[in-house]
């Protein structure tokens, strides 16, 4: 699991939870595109170099070796997840040697919790796409983007697909992505000191229930009381006479759209499961991007100051990589049934995404290390607008071991291709 994200830190917490599903947290990266007004700049680029991360058990550091051991085993589960604030350099940016740390804090699993922009553009599929192959019968079934949610008028038995959520059905919760039950939640309080994550078969309670959204669209709801001891809580509240209720009314929509600009190209004859953590909430890498052989996909990005604050902190998104032929409902769970070391969790790669105050986004693509010692079977780059090249090319990524970041620029269009090694 990493925690590091360039210029912007990424700060994970575990905590208790029944069967909890855990999940990582990635990097940042950034791009550039052709024919974009940065390219007629001159423009000196800088590598910042990734985070070092520590990993704390209430007030106790622990070895990366011991929180590995203790994820693979279900001893501690994932919580927490921010972008640290932090200064981003004037442009043009000034080589810089300076580190960040960052911290993981983690928890032992008991048997439960305590403590706009532009729409973005739709898929579209090239004419030289050769013959997909993936087992997926993954469907969105999502209607109704734009329709405003009727607050405490929807059974919560009933998934708001008509209201643009889109299910899962391959997690067993009903179509929800996550299940977050807090029984002793009121409307107001300051904090959540009870969670409890729901698992498939458990009877339907009161608490919050996380739903994914469609491709480059995000979540808009999450209540403002968080975990007491920095659980990140997102979704729908499922009230006490079990109808659902909009946890951030200010928002009457479940899903809006993310910053436009990042697409995925998938130039294989496999299709590649990129599963973004699904935060705030569970934090398990369960919201799909499927993309299919020949096909061009969105990626959602956030302006991260205006998205959900952690700890008061902003905030990114990630994304885990499956190999190439792993489809959704295989590598969008948190422990695939099958190739366990390099899949889900332990996906062999993550791209981290953000679009910081200085309007700059923020891409980056590193190893899923520690937890996972796979390398990609494929390669992957990241082209247009981009400040650097960032790339899995060859078995290595551009920089360094532990991955690299680039930058686009606001406006600009960035593109991550997939293609065989």
């Amino acid at each position: 699991m990493r925690s590091a994200i360039l210029n912007v830190a990424i700060a994970a917490s575990f905590a208790a939870g029944a069967a909890a599903q855990p999940h990582h947290h990635g990097h940042h990266h950034h791009k550039r595109h052709d024919n974009s007004p940065v390219e007629k700049r001159d423009v000196e680029t800088t590598y910042i170099p990734a985070t070092v991360t520590q990993y704390v058990l209430g007030d106790e550091q622990v070895s990366p070796e011991e929180a590995k051991a203790g994820l693979d085993k279900g001893l501690y589960v994932v919580v927490g997840e921010t972008t640290p604030t932090f200064t981003p350099p004037p442009p043009p940016a000034v080589t810089s040697t300076s580190s960040k740390e960052d911290a993981v804090f983690i928890q032992k699993v008991t048997s439960s919790s305590s403590s706009s922009s532009s729409a973005p553009p739709s898929t579209t599929s090239t004419s030289s796409a050769p013959a997909a192959t993936s087992s997926s019968t993954y469907s969105t079934g999502a209607t109704g983007i734009d329709a405003d949610f009727p607050n405490g008028k929807v059974p919560c038995s009933t998934f708001p697909s008509e209201y643009g959520a889109v299910a899962l059905p391959w997690l067993k919760l009903g179509g929800w992505s996550g299940l977050q039950f807090t029984p002793n939640y009121k409307i107001g309080d300051l904090s959540i000191s009870f969670i409890e994550n729901g698992v498939a078969g458990m009877a339907k309670k009161t608490g919050f229930y996380s739903y994914a959204c469609p491709e480059g669209y995000v979540k808009t709801q999450w209540p403002e009381a968080q975990g007491s001891t920095l659980q990140s809580v997102g979704g729908l509240l499922c009230n006490a006479d079990g109808y659902l209720e909009l946890s951030r009314p200010s928002s009457k929509k479940l899903c809006e759209p993310g910053v436009a600009g990042i697409t995925i190209k998938n130039k294989m004859t496999k299709n590649v499961a990129i599963c973004r953590t699904d935060y705030p909430g569970i934090e398990a890498m369960v919201i799909p991007v499927d993309a299919l052989p020949g096909t061009t996909r969105s990626l959602a990005n956030v302006k991260s100051a205006d998205y959900y604050k952690w700890d008061g902190k902003d905030t990114s998104l990630q994304y885990y990589v499956n190999q190439p032929g792993v489809s959704v409902e295989d590598g969008c769970v948190w422990d695939c049934s099958e190739d366990h070391d390099e899949c889900g969790n332990w996906a062999p790669t993550i791209l981290g995404v953000g679009e910081a105050a200085d309007g700059n986004t923020y891409i980056s693509l590193f190893p899923n290390k520690p937890t996972s010692s796979a390398n990609p079977r494929m390669n992957i780059e990241i082209t247009g607008d981009v400040s650097i090249p960032c790339y899995f090319k060859d078995g290595a990524y551009a920089v360094g071991n532990s991955g690299c970041t680039t930058t686009i620029p606001s406006g600009g269009k960035a593109v991550i291709t997939f293609s065989n090694a």
